[in-house]
């Protein structure tokens, strides 16, 4: 910085005071004759050009300097806030609860499944303090998201029904699957933009509830087992990824017809999915240890395989700045991918075999649950 603001701007002087008296032949050759002070003076009152030459002159380079200047400045600024290092906290909740999902509660709290014990907990990230709701006998919940509603909903695989439970009176309402189903080990839901809640079942069934009548219908998966992580687009579109089938799914949301989409990589275990702000589609590879992305726009599947000798990724999730975010069970770690540079940062997780299966978010944060150490974790990601 002392170079840009004092030594260039003193050499560029001298540079053109040189230029300007070997022009005006004020020296013999290479050899300077009597240069002071009172020489220049008397030139430069005989001259008055010359001094507007050298301004100038003087302007067009501090202007150029000006330029390079901010242009590196902004640049430092650019990948120092890529590279920055996001803060990880983690918060002890309840021994032997092993928390599952998480989603965003008001206040900066964190709703939690706590699928060991048949509960719904509300992390308080202020206090520290814990609230358990018990969901039923048999409970053992998996998903949980905030419904339009402001409501959180569970996919709870033990009760094979869709619970709500009342964020201000924590009643709890059972949506139970059809008895002729059987087991579907539901697993992930996420609403459309009609309000219709859509859900996966790992047992090879997807499907549909419409809280405003209560209607529960549900679809054979293509290729029978396998379906995990669903989501739904900023268009409104709904996909799911099936773990055993290797494959992402489009539902049309008036039929219930899944259109198969097959990735690149085969056997490759699509786990969970998210989308970014342009509609595109990320998901997890979790038997090949890469990250896959589909653009419905173009048709175009493109791969990364993740940093570390036996990458695991397991959760999801794209925040508001369309940075994707994983958890790798291989490493025990957090991964960020910049889209943009097409760059993998790898940050390892504070309590070992943290295990963390899902992710969702809110500005600024990244929230996730450890089901191994009993904690969840909030990951503040603008550091």
């Amino acid at each position: 910085m002392w170079v840009v603001f004092h030594l260039y701007p003193t050499l560029l002087i001298q540079d053109t005071f040189h230029n300007i008296i070997r022009d005006k032949k004020w020296i013999n050759g290479s050899r300077i004759k009597g240069l002071t002070t009172k020489l220049l003076y008397d030139k430069w009152k005989t001259n008055m050009s010359q001094p507007m030459k050298l301004y100038s002159f003087m302007f067009r380079h501090l202007i150029l300097m000006w330029s390079i200047l901010v242009f590196m400045m902004i640049q430092q600024a650019y990948f120092a806030q890529g590279n920055a290092l996001p803060l990880i906290k983690e918060y002890q909740v309840p021994p032997g609860t092993h928390p599952h999902d998480v989603a965003p509660a008001e206040n900066g709290s964190v709703w939690y499944t706590a699928q060991a014990s048949g509960e719904l907990g509300l992390l308080d990230s202020f206090t520290n303090k814990t609230l358990h709701i018990a969901l039923g006998q048999g409970s053992a919940p998996h998903g949980v998201i905030v419904g339009p509603d402001g409501a959180p909903w569970i996919t709870d695989g033990g009760l094979n029904g869709i619970v709500r439970v009342d964020p201000n009176t924590k009643n709890v309402t059972l949506f139970p699957l059809p008895k002729t189903t059987g087991y579907t080990n539901l697993n992930t839901a996420t609403f459309d933009k009609n309000g219709v809640l859509w859900f996966t079942g790992q047992s090879g069934f997807y499907g549909r509830l419409d809280p405003r009548t209560g209607t529960i219908e549900l679809f054979n998966a293509p290729r029978g087992q396998g379906p995990y992580g669903i989501s739904t687009t900023p268009k409104g579109d709904v996909y799911f990824a099936s773990l055993a089938g290797s494959y992402i799914a489009q539902i049309n949301l008036e039929t219930g017809n899944a259109t198969v989409l097959d990735p690149p990589t085969k056997e490759q275990g699509a786990r969970r999915i998210w989308p970014d702000s342009s509609g595109r589609v990320w998901f997890t590879e979790w038997n090949a240890g890469k990250l896959g992305m589909y653009n419905p726009v173009t048709d175009e599947w493109k791969e990364w395989k993740l940093p570390g000798q036996k990458p695991q990724p397991y959760a999801i999730f794209v925040d508001d700045k369309d940075i994707v975010w994983l958890s790798d069970f291989g490493s025990n770690a957090m991964v960020r991918f910049d889209p943009s540079l097409e760059k993998f940062q790898s940050f390892p997780l504070p309590s070992p075999e943290a295990k963390v299966r899902q992710l969702l978010g809110r500005a600024g944060e990244i929230l996730g649950a450890e089901s191994g150490t009993d904690k969840i974790i909030i990951i503040q990601t603008n550091n």
